[in-house]
C-alpha cells in the first residue's frame, strides 16, 4: 500500500471537486509531466490576472460587471496557485527537487 507521503497532489480537482493524487514511482511519467504543464499554465494565468487586476483597480470608471469579474477570475486563479504551491511543497518535503 502507498503511504500518503508518496502521493503527489495534482493541480486539478476530481469528481465532486475533490483533490486528485498521483501514486507513481517515477517523477517523469506522463501524468507527472502533464501535471507540471498544467501547473505552469495555471501560474501564467495567475500572473496575467494579477496584472489585469492592478490595471482595473487603477481605473476610476470601472463598471460593476468588471468588478464582479475582478473578484471571480482571480479567486479561481488563487485557488489553482494554492494547489500548485501545496503540491510543490509536498514534493520538496519528500526530498525531491521541484519541477
Amino acid at each position: 500500500m502507498t503511504t500518503p507521503t508518496e502521493l503527489r497532489l495534482l493541480p486539478w480537482l476530481g469528481p465532486e471537486g475533490k483533490p486528485c493524487y498521483l501514486s507513481a514511482d517515477e517523477r517523469g511519467g506522463y501524468v507527472s509531466r502533464l501535471a507540471d504543464n498544467v501547473a505552469a499554465v495555471q501560474l501564467g494565468t495567475a500572473a496575467e490576472l494579477l496584472e489585469e487586476t492592478s490595471e482595473t483597480l487603477s481605473d476610476r470608471d470601472v463598471t460593476l460587471d468588471e468588478m464582479r469579474r475582478l473578484t471571480k477570475e482571480p479567486s479561481r486563479a488563487l485557488r489553482d496557485v494554492l494547489c500548485v504551491a501545496t503540491s510543490r511543497g509536498h514534493l520538496l518535503t519528500d526530498g525531491e527537487s521541484g519541477p
